[in-house]
């Protein structure tokens, strides 16, 4: 395993999604941030937009023209932003992160079909690795391009993937909802950077066609009609999930909490939640601001046959910068839990 320490740039920190990476790469033990880029905020100290990060770093916020070298460059611009600018980016570092949807889908006419314009760079479609580790691990060793997943199709992905990995659910529609915080629901991540008092009051609702459908769908094995709503929240993190799926006749909680355990039993940020009692029963997003955990639970309507999965995450950590921390954990030979150690707050 290799300990040496990695410099890294991060390019539109001042949003919700550069501010989260940031704050967890301070505190990794092999990297080094020492650039960090925002048009609006450059020369302002980086604790002036991110009061949280206050006596922890001198750095201050610089132009995307002024970006030097690093050994990792990670793009927190909004989507259609990174791709248009990627040779400008790949000239400055070797390792190249897009948190955005840019390099997600990897058919230039399914981007078309859902951002409603042509791909900037489709020729670079087959370099990046989807950055969800759960998934695509052994891809990722030694990645040197990682399109981050996104927040809610992570949720989605990895409640129904043990399941379909598995071949087990009947062949019917698949409705997911997600109750979503403002930071993942549609949210300008400058706006509520540089209005925070407004964080809590951004709504957006997606009941049908979300663009995060289409991930969902390159990413999960099978292919079931996959129906995606989001329906915003008061609170500004977190995304908890209801996935409702149909199983054989005869299948049990136990058959359910099986299928988990056999794909998910080692992975280190997947924890299932299924208690008999107290009031914690089922997954709650609540529990897991600051964190990289996804909580599963599931439960059975025996009736029908219906099973409801539930996944719960912080959008921004498991949805957003902790999975792409733990991408870099991965491609790199690190310890995969590296600056991930936070266990969440309780009471919350």
């Amino acid at each position: 395993m290799s300990h040496e320490k990695k410099t890294i740039a991060i390019v539109g920190g001042s949003g919700y999604a550069g501010g989260e990476f940031l704050r967890l790469a301070l505190g990794h033990p092999h990297l080094e941030v020492t650039q960090v880029t925002s048009e609006r905020s450059a020369g302002l100290p980086v604790s002036l937009v991110h009061p949280n990060l206050r006596g922890v770093t001198n750095l201050k916020f610089r132009k995307a023209a002024e970006l030097g070298e690093a050994d990792i460059v990670v793009l927190a611009l909004p989507h259609n932003s990174a791709a248009k600018r990627i040779a400008e980016f790949e000239a400055r570092g070797r390792v190249i992160v897009d948190l955005s949807a840019d390099f997600r889908l990897k058919d230039p006419e399914v981007y078309r079909a859902v951002y409603g314009e042509a791909h900037p760079a489709p020729e670079k479609l087959g370099e990046w690795v989807y950055g969800n580790p759960e998934l695509r691990r052994e891809e990722l060793r030694g990645a040197t391009r990682i399109a981050c997943a996104g927040c809610f199709a992570t949720s989605v992905i990895l409640a129904l993937y043990p399941l379909l990995k598995l071949g087990v659910l009947l062949p019917k529609d698949i409705v997911a909802t997600g109750l979503v915080g403002s930071s993942a629901a549609g949210a300008s991540a400058s706006d509520a950077s540089h209005h925070p008092e407004r964080a809590g009051s951004l709504r957006v609702y997606k009941p049908v066609g979300h663009r995060h459908t289409a991930e969902a769908q390159q990413e999960l094995p099978g292919h079931f009609p996959l129906h995606l709503s989001a329906i915003s929240t008061p609170r500004v993190r977190g995304i908890l999930t209801t996935v409702q799926a149909w199983v054989p006749d005869g299948w049990s909680d136990k058959d359910v909490w099986t299928a988990y355990r056999e794909v998910y039993g080692a992975e280190p940020f997947i924890r299932i939640v299924k208690a008999a009692r107290g009031i914690h029963r089922y997954p709650d997003p609540m529990l897991l601001d600051g964190t990289n955990f996804c909580d599963l639970g599931f439960e059975m309507d025996m009736d029908t046959g219906r099973v409801v999965l539930m996944s719960a995450i912080d959008n921004l950590v498991k949805g957003t910068a902790g999975h792409a921390i733990q991408s870099l954990n991965i491609a790199h030979g690190w310890d995969e839990t590296a600056g991930l150690g936070f266990l969440g707050l309780h009471p919350a």
